[in-house]
């Protein structure tokens, strides 16, 4: 795919920099594929839109608030961007790391009374780091910020670590939410169950490449990033059960898409999946999707237009925007059946 498909323009205006007051107040674009028709509706629609009795898989990561800024020795400020734990107790870490001048390995930052960050190397543009706390998860959790995407352009706020987080999210690990999922609140699950929706979990941790803009012409050459991804055995008993019986598999959110998909490729319920999904591909699990609205030039919108057909996703792209939807994270939503 040309990367200049997945080009579209955009007022800024558009773009959701805080959420709504109800998480299940947004918009809802209705695309159903057989026919390519499109109608204009409301998240709180969500159940009776679904066939009865699918299956809805959501990602229940948890985005943690992994932004730390702090001061180093020199006076000098850092930013760091907790991106992967290399272990349970979460001391070492990947991160993304910012400061006026390079930080050399070895240096301490203090962040906070009782949180500091070592470095212990590199590897690219990847730092390896050391947590020095008592207990480093409860120290991110006390010091860190929520980091919120770019384009947003403003300072997290408390209301963030609720608002940027599903209400299912249970699996620390994200540094940016799966955006479907925040449309949905317990009241909304309640409705599906009496439609006979069951819900099951998978576990993909978000990672920052989830925000890269594709920088080649040619998807085929875009480095693909890594994020980790767990399929529970109830899970996959629940999916195939599905399958089985005919029943729609509905993937709350891109990065469930990938999950699915992957597992389906691989055989494989844990790894790493670096699975770019672009016009032409097969699906094998997935038979209805939940997104947002993602960015131009970006993976996101090529696994949308994979699912839904480029002609019908740019349809009803061009439709939200002259209807004012609101883009992205904490934007509206669209539902592909």
């Amino acid at each position: 795919m040309r990367t200049d498909e997945l080009h579209f323009d955009l007022p800024s205006e558009l773009i959701a920099s805080t959420p709504l007051a109800e998480r299940d107040a947004s918009r809802l674009l209705v695309l159903r594929r057989e026919g390519g028709t499109l109608t204009d509706d409301v998240i709180r629609s969500l159940p009776s839109l679904l066939p009865d009795g699918a299956l809805l898989v959501v990602n229940d990561t948890r985005v943690i608030p992994a932004r730390l800024r702090g001061v180093k020795p020199s006076g000098g400020k850092a930013e760091f961007l907790l991106v992967r734990s290399k272990g349970e107790d979460g001391r070492r870490w990947e991160a993304l790391g910012r400061a006026s001048k390079p930080m050399r390995d070895g240096v301490v930052i203090e962040i906070a009374p009782g949180l500091a960050v070592r470095i212990l190397g590199r590897d690219g543009m990847m730092l390896d780091v050391e947590l020095l706390a008592d207990d480093p998860w409860a120290a991110i959790e006390r010091h860190g910020e929520m980091p919120l995407p770019p384009y947003m352009h403003r300072a997290p706020e408390e209301s963030d670590r609720e608002r940027y987080q599903t209400v299912y999210a249970d699996r620390p690990g994200a540094v940016a939410a799966p955006t479907a999922g925040l449309h949905l609140t317990d009241e909304l699950f309640a409705a599906m169950r009496a439609r006979g929706i069951d819900r099951v979990s998978v576990t993909l941790h978000v990672g920052p490449g989830t925000f890269a803009p594709v920088m080649v012409d040619d998807l085929d050459e875009h480095p693909m990033h890594s994020e980790w991804y767990d399929v529970p055995v109830a899970t996959a008993e629940a999916v195939r059960a599905a399958k089985r019986d005919g029943r729609p598999v509905v993937a709350v959110g891109t990065t469930v898409v990938r999950t699915l998909e992957s597992w389906a490729l691989d055989g494989e319920r844990t790894g790493e999946t670096r699975l770019l999904i672009q016009p032409g591909y097969s699906f094998r699990v997935v038979d209805a999707l939940l997104t947002n609205f993602h960015l131009p030039r970006s993976t996101l919108l090529a696994l949308v237009m994979a699912f839904g057909g480029p002609e019908r996703v740019r349809a009803a792209y061009a439709m939200a925007v002259a209807l004012r939807y609101r883009f992205f994270s904490y934007g509206d939503a669209m539902l592909v059946l």
